[in-house]
Order: C-alpha cells, then sequence, then structure tokens
C-alpha cells in the first residue's frame, strides 16, 4: 500500500485543521480506521476465545499481512518491560483503497493513508489487566529519522502531526516515533481498515453501546438518541468515526467515544460462545484476519491464536482506557503537544509495569 505523504485534506499535502482545532474550543499493505483500534484487540481475544481454530489455518493464515518491525527498526530501541507483560501499539488507518474502503470512508483519494486511531494497549503481568492509552492524532510530535520500505531515509523532524507519519514513512516509523516519545518498547504491532471493522462488527451481529448523549452528526450520517443502541458494521464505523456530532468537535471528544466502543465490542465477544458455533468462530475469523496487518511475531493465525490464549484472563470489565495527556500547542491552537509531566509520569508507569497514579491521567486540554 502506498504511504504517500498525505496530510489531512489540504491539497498541498498540509494537515487541515479543519474540525480538529480549538474551533472545537480553540482548539506493507492494508488498512483502515477508528474502530480498527478496538477491532485488532477484538481479534486477539477472539481467538484467543476459538481455542480450536487452527483447522481454520489454510484458509486465514494468508489472509494476515505482515511488517516486519523489528528488522525495521534494528537494535537501537527501549528495552523491553522488566516482567512478562506486553505493549501493543494498535493503529486504525484511514485508507480509501479498495471500492469499500473507498465508499466507507466517504470518498476521496485511494492512495495514502492517515493512523487517525491509534492506542498503546499495555497487558502487564499476568494478564489479569490491560490498560489502552489512546494517542490523539493531533498530537505535535518528534518524528526519528527512518527508513522507507524503499531503503531510503527520511531526516528526524520536529512539529509533525502525529497521525502523518503513517502516510510520510509507513507503521515501522509510527512504531520508532511512539517508541521515541515514551521511551516504552512496542512488542507488537495490529492495524485494521474500514471494511475489515464493519465486516467483523457485522458477523460479530453487532455491538451494544450506551450512547452518552443524543448525536446528529451530518458529515457521518449518524443519528442517534441518547441510550443504548445496537450498532451494525456501518453504524459503528459511524459511531467511532464521529467528532461533529459530540462533545467540543475535537478529536479529543472522539476517543471517548472510541474507547467506550473497544470495551463494548470486547465484551460482546467475550460473551458470546464461539467454541459452540464453529461456523460463526469461522466467519469473524475470515472478517478480522481480511483486513489486518501485523508484525511478523504475529502474522500467522497459530500466532495470533496462541498470544489470543495467553490474554484470555483480561476481563473488558477491568480494561483501563485513558488518553495521553496533552495540553495546547501555544503556537497552533489547533494542535496538541504532550502535557508535561502527566505525558511522562503514564509512560514511566508502563515501562515498569506498573498501576498509572492519577495524576499521570490529567489532560489540561480537556481539563482533566
Amino acid at each position: 500500500m502506498s504511504h504517500d505523504a498525505r496530510a489531512q485534506g489540504t491539497p498541498d499535502g498540509r494537515p487541515s485543521t479543519g474540525g480538529t482545532g480549538r474551533g472545537r474550543r480553540g482548539g506493507p499493505r492494508r488498512r483502515r480506521r477508528g474502530l480498527r483500534i478496538t477491532l485488532a484487540v477484538l481479534l486477539v481475544l477472539l481467538l484467543a476465545a476459538g481455542g480450536t481454530v487452527y483447522w481454520l489455518y489454510s484458509r486465514l493464515d494468508g489472509n494476515i499481512t505482515g511488517v516486519d518491525i523489528d528488522k525495521a527498526l534494528g537494535d537501537d530501541r527501549p528495552g523491553k518491560l522488566p516482567t512478562s507483560g506486553q505493549n501493543l501499539l494498535v493503529l486504525g488507518s484511514d485508507s480509501r483503497a479498495g471500492a469499500e474502503n473507498k465508499e466507507l470512508g466517504g470518498g476521496g483519494v485511494a492512495a495514502g493513508a492517515r493512523s487517525d486511531t491509534a492506542m498503546v494497549v499495555h497487558i502487564p503481568e499476568g494478564r489479569s489487566g490491560a490498560v489502552a492509552v489512546s494517542i490523539p492524532r493531533d498530537t505535535l510530535v518528534s518524528r526519528p529519522e527512518c527508513a522507507r520500505a524503499d531503503g531510503s531515509t527520511v531526516p528526524a523532524a520536529n512539529r509533525v502531526m502525529f497521525n502523518s507519519v503513517y502516510a510520510q514513512v509507513g507503521p515501522a516509523c509510527v512504531v520508532k516515533t511512539v517508541e521515541t516519545m515514551s521511551e516504552v518498547r512496542i512488542d507488537h504491532y495490529l492495524e485494521i481498515d474500514f471494511a475489515g471493522f464493519k465486516d467483523l462488527v457485522d458477523a460479530i451481529g453487532g455491538v451494544t453501546v450506551d450512547v452518552p448523549q443524543d448525536i446528529h452528526d451530518k458529515a457521518s450520517g449518524l443519528d442517534l438518541t441518547k441510550g443504548p443502541h445496537r450498532l451494525d458494521g456501518t453504524e459503528s464505523l459511524a459511531y467511532v468515526r464521529t467528532r461533529h456530532g459530540i462533545g467540543d468537535g475535537s478529536d479529543l471528544g472522539r476517543i471517548g467515544l472510541q474507547q467506550q466502543f473497544l470495551l463494548a465490542l470486547l465484551s460482546e465477544v467475550k460473551s458470546q460462545d464461539l467454541l459452540g458455533s464453529p461456523a460463526k468462530a469461522y466467519r469473524i475469523a475470515g472478517s478480522a484476519t481480511r483486513s489486518l496487518t501485523t508484525d511478523e511475531g504475529l502474522a500467522s493465525l497459530t500466532s495470533l491464536a496462541e498470544f489470543g490464549r495467553s490474554m484470555n484472563g483480561v476481563d473488558p470489565a477491568t480494561m483501563e482506557t485513558v488518553m495521553l495527556p496533552v495540553a495546547y500547542d501555544t503556537q497552533d491552537p489547533n494542535r496538541v503537544v504532550a502535557a508535561r509531566p502527566q505525558a511522562g509520569e503514564l509512560w514511566k508507569a508502563i515501562r515498569e509495569d506498573r498501576t498509572i497514579p492519577e495524576s499521570a491521567k490529567r489532560s489540561p486540554a480537556t481539563g482533566g
């Protein structure tokens, strides 16, 4: 898949500020977005629940696209956790490649993609819980020097919008950027796109979410009243992508919906008797793997199943979701930067595989 340096929405490639700024108050191959984060993590639990999915190997194994992150990044990386804990970078891209992705994304060009949804999922030692840290797409970061797939080198740059790194250089550079900003070693990478998310939710039979307030978003076509709703794949995609229909109209408001949907999706999968329904398990696994990209360590059905089984003790009811603490940038109020010292405290807790202190979750940009 192309990784053209295509920033968000302007003809000259510069990041667009429409709908993501403080106006709200100031404020390699297949890909996918919004929900993908949740989808990718879900897939792991999905395969974990179906411990007998090895018989699906010959049909599903070839669906998964692998990216050799270790080879691309070399040895100059943060050290692994001092425990048996694991860190995953779960990414959702907004690629319009393919007819279904283009239609679901509202049209647009097929080349290039941005990582509009990103979470670092920390699974502590013992696998009894997990925490998902959302990184706002409008966060300004220092992008390290990275190598493209063709061997060319992209020099380091400061004040780069986080979601543009994927388009400019590719997934390995996104991993390197996250490791540079956090000093957290990323053990695994998972990515999914529009069509994969929609198909997965439909294969599950929909997901029930408790909508926190009325949402009337003309941009996404989402029209929901406050209260519980059973959403199909198309509605779920619109739900996790909506910005203008919730909160201040920014990406910061949308992150709350994405995190809520993640937990609802995981709970839905855990509640279904996939072992008692091999046909349904096959259908769900097929939908998920068709649009899944992982690091080479997880790029087979057996590897995913083994990893999934190791996470079988993770209960969505105890999974914690937080947003990287951010503050509005003093030079550009349409962008945010990691808040100090809160962000540093959060990443330190993950590096040490310990509970994140409440002080590290306060985000000046949201008044938290």
